[in-house]
């Protein structure tokens, strides 16, 4: 299993720019990417310009096969005018759990 935690912060007129590049990309990596596990989006409570992604992957191949999808790198090109830093990105490696999917840890 390969997984990352990624954090958005948004300029202050962002998040409904941001909320809907999301809004499109998400049913895209549903429907056309069977190595993506879990791909959660959440905002931040008390930090309304805030997003966080949990995304979970099959392997380091399903990650790299989502990465060079035409949606995704749509989203990578469009998601800079939205944000006031740099994303923060950090791979995790899981472990105890509920609710990934069996054989994954």
């Amino acid at each position: 299993m390969f997984a990352l935690v990624v954090r958005f912060d948004l300029t202050p007129d962002g998040a409904d720019g941001f909320d809907r590049l999301v809004a499109e990309t998400v049913p895209l990596i549903l429907a056309r990417e069977p190595g993506t596990l879990l791909y959660v989006t959440h905002s931040v409570e008390d930090a309304p310009l805030a997003r966080v992604f949990y995304e979970v992957y099959a392997d380091r191949a399903a990650f790299d096969a989502h990465e060079d999808q035409v949606h995704v790198k749509r989203f990578l090109a469009e998601r800079g005018q939205y944000l006031s830093a740099p994303a923060r990105v950090e791979f995790v490696t899981p472990g105890p759990a509920k609710g990934l999917p069996a054989g994954t840890r």
